[in-house]
């Protein structure tokens, strides 16, 4: 039996966007291992009822420690000798490079990697990046070009990561592959389209509250409307990140619930429906690889504002399912929010767009076809 073995960092990552791909290569006879290290006993038995085995092994997601980094990737590397598997697979940053050194070490016979984005050390800011970003970049820059030369394939989700990264830092990398998204399982996701829309309009953010997904240019925009449209409804979907330095602080979220600029439910489990009962979904990140929750609201037939930036482009064409902004104008966020308050009918005409081009780009089903292929299972 062919053994797969796929390294992550958070276990809920594997049930809640891996599971589709586990499936299939469960069902096309293959043992999957599913590689954790932030994880409960509930989130393993999770892994478990989807038919993987969950293995732990342990990395510091955050930080930087080099001799903790080299135990670990010790150790990983013993884990994987166990298992002797065919092929590893390693997604996010850190199992990519300390996954992909570890894999070579335990003398795996084929080793790649997925790059979902590349992180806030990539990702451009108003103001320029703090000397501690540019710091940890040159190290991940350097920890990339020890570990990415050794991979037999390297896989990224947009057009633009791989020239960011390896054109731009002299990278080589055997062979490159661009996905286009992990993709989103369609029936988990309805088409709900809209067909008499009332005002007032409802624009959705869904995201963590932190300056790089645009939760700032949002609420901006929001105060900008409400001058002209004041019942428009604002609804925000996401949790404080109090250790993040950009994240919306407890004290101004509280303000802007109080004066009513935006409807904030705290955690819901049921975002579909948040979805469904909202006009256009706004995403005006920094960067993406390439952002689920637009993926998802697509699924649904909602027409997206989001921006011209790597990962978010790959959602929206111009002008059909949405448009693309430019990042960090709050001004131009408004004024396309107010086109569809003016031009209600563009909502149901782009949100049907957005349906079709989910079912085209984003099915699970083509994607892991196409994945699986790439992986050459």
């Amino acid at each position: 039996m062919i053994k797969v073995l796929i390294i992550g960092t958070v276990a809920t990552s594997f049930y809640g966007f891996r599971a589709d791909l586990i499936r299939t290569l469960l069902k096309k006879g293959y043992q999957v291992y599913a590689f954790t290290c932030e994880y409960t006993v509930e989130d393993l038995r999770k892994i478990e009822d989807l038919g993987a085995t969950p293995v732990t092994y342990t990395l510091n997601r955050g930080g930087l420690n080099p001799l903790a980094d080299i135990m670990s990737t010790y150790k990983l590397a013993k884990k994987i000798q166990k298992i002797k598997p065919d092929l590893v697979f390693s997604y996010f940053s850190k199992p990519v490079i300390f996954g992909t050194i570890a894999a070579k070490l335990a003398k795996v016979p084929k080793v790649m990697g997925m790059l979902e984005g590349l992180g806030y050390t990539f990702t451009e800011q108003p103001e320029g990046l703090s000397k501690k970003i540019k710091f940890i970049k040159k190290v991940q820059v350097l920890l990339y070009k020890i570990a990415l030369p050794q991979l037999d394939k390297l896989i990224f989700l947009n057009s633009d990561d791989p020239k960011d990264l390896l054109e731009q830092h002299l990278i080589k990398v055997k062979n490159v592959e661009v996905l286009g998204g992990i993709g989103l399982n369609l029936k988990d996701y309805p088409y709900q389209p809209l067909t008499n829309i009332q005002q007032p309009l409802n624009f959705l953010f869904i995201g963590r509250l932190l300056k790089e997904k645009g939760i700032h240019d949002f609420l901006t925009a929001a105060k900008i409307v409400k001058e002209k449209y004041p019942e428009t409804l604002f609804t925000v979907l996401g949790a404080i990140d109090p250790y993040n330095l950009g994240a919306l602080q407890q004290t101004e979220l509280n303000d802007l619930i109080s004066s009513n600029i935006i409807h904030y439910p705290g955690h819901v489990n049921n975002v579909k429906d948040w979805i469904a009962d909202s006009h256009v979904f706004v995403l005006p990140s920094y960067r993406e690889g390439v952002p689920r929750s637009t993926q998802e609201a697509m699924a649904i037939g909602r027409a997206i504002i989001t921006t011209d930036v790597p990962g978010c482009r790959e959602t929206v064409v111009d002008g059909i399912n949405g448009f693309l902004v430019p990042r960090w104008n709050a001004d131009v966020l408004a004024e396309k929010m107010i086109y569809f308050i003016q031009n209600p009918e563009q909502i149901c005409i782009m949100g049907n767009e957005s349906h079709k081009i989910a079912v085209e780009k984003f099915d699970a089903d083509k994607v892991n076809r196409r994945l699986i292929q790439i992986l050459g299972l």
